[in-house]
């Protein structure tokens, strides 16, 4: 061979420089997307994770599960003006009287309808939404058919369902904090706002109270964890959409049922929903922690437990759609 035929043409790179750059090989041949040995991009997963959400906040039933949530406390809080006619209502603490806590004090105050609106949708409404949506993470993308398809990209399936995970939790954040907005809102507009009295009897601020409000947003946003790994897990187990968020709800249902039965005391501090309510102690002056404690520490057994069962069932899981 001349020198000539073995040098590079004029104005080209040599084979080995360009390779590597737009075609990585590998002892096989050209790296695939998906192969384990194909370099990943961190900002891959984050755009994956924002796309998630999007879509998520895009879709008509989350907007309608987000608009119902909002209507909540502006329902509560019309209901106690007409029946009040506007008054101060009674001296009553968060348990004096009927209807959800702090009810009792959202007439003396608008900032107490979020505590009240927050207490009347924990039970049902805020954990349903979530059900659905955390039961259609993985079964919705296996009935319409994407699943394979999200799996084609570089990600990986515990990356993937690590990214769904992420993206149920930023909807129960979201729900939580469009319950309360809501209700403050409506309470600011409803009744008079000022200093807030607390369950122990103390009278805090107004802006320590907005305080509590936001700590409390928090505090139901976390108690929500534990469920929506259950239904995450629920989720890898069918392929049908509607059949995972409908045996999700139908658990949350279960599980508040033998919550409510007495004879059944030994189980409830092992059933997701016991504590729910504890964030009610960060309206007391000092804030008591032995229940909130418990809470954090049950969602975390319960995220630990079906997070780790959902990884094991979906990256085992013959995907055929």
């Amino acid at each position: 061979m001349s020198q000539a035929e073995g040098a590079p043409r004029a104005g080209t790179a040599p084979r080995a420089a360009t390779a590597g750059a737009a075609d990585p090989t590998g002892p096989r041949g050209p790296l695939r997307p998906g192969d384990p040995a194909r370099p990943r991009n961190p900002l891959w997963t984050l755009g994956l994770l924002r796309s998630e959400i999007t879509t998520l906040l895009r879709r008509h039933r989350t907007c309608a599960l987000l608009g119902v949530l909002a209507a909540v406390p502006v329902l509560i809080g019309i209901a106690v003006r007409i029946e009040t006619g506007g008054g101060g209502g009674g001296a009553g603490g968060p348990d004096g009287g009927a209807g959800p806590a702090f009810l009792a004090q959202v007439t003396n105050n608008g900032l107490f309808l979020v505590f009240a609106a927050l207490a009347a949708t924990l039970p049902v409404f805020l954990p349903m939404a979530v059900g659905v949506v955390a039961g259609d993470a993985i079964a919705g993308e296996a009935s319409s058919g994407t699943l394979r398809y999200l799996l084609v990209a570089p990600a990986g399936r515990t990356r993937l369902l690590l990214v769904k995970y992420a993206a149920v939790l930023t909807f129960c954040l979201i729900a939580t904090l469009v319950v309360a907005a809501s209700a403050l809102g409506a309470g600011a507009l409803l009744f008079p706002m000022g200093e807030v009295t607390t369950i122990s009897g103390t009278r805090i601020g107004f802006g320590e109270g907005l305080v509590r409000a936001v700590l409390t947003s928090l505090v139901v946003a976390v108690s929500l964890t534990g469920f929506a790994a259950l239904g995450l897990f629920v989720s890898t187990l069918t392929g049908s959409g509607i059949g995972a968020m409908a045996a999700t709800v139908g658990l949350l249902i279960t599980v508040q049922i033998l919550d409510s039965i007495p004879q059944l005391s030994g189980v409830h501090p092992y059933l997701f929903a016991h504590y729910w309510m504890s964030f009610a102690d960060v309206l007391r002056e000092p804030v008591h922690w032995d229940d909130l404690i418990k809470n954090f520490q049950l969602q975390g057994l319960y995220v630990a437990v079906f997070g780790s069962a959902a990884w094991a069932r979906f990256t085992a899981k013959d995907i055929t759609a």
